[in-house]
């Protein structure tokens, strides 16, 4: 899978999450950047990830990631 499906792919989840279709995530997109963002949604937002590209983060790498670029990085690495 290229970059540029998991962003794509990302994008899917990160609509359905936060219910707005209006969503584009760069890899410079923090939760700052999304209102509906808080820790509660953070928890929905990687279990959604995880079940979309059947991987599983440690708690490691779910407090380490900084912004969606990071979160990507993590996810081609899960996906070899």
């Amino acid at each position: 899978m290229t970059r540029e499906e998991v962003f794509a792919k990302l994008n899917e989840v990160f609509r359905d999450v936060f219910d707005d279709e209006d969503i584009v995530v760069t890899d410079e997109t923090t939760a700052a950047d999304i209102e509906d963002w808080d820790s509660l949604e953070h928890i929905n937002l990687l279990v959604a990830i995880e079940r979309s590209f059947e991987i599983k983060f440690t708690m490691g790498e779910t407090t380490g990631m900084k912004n969606v670029g990071e979160m990507v990085d993590k996810i081609m690495a899960h996906l070899g």
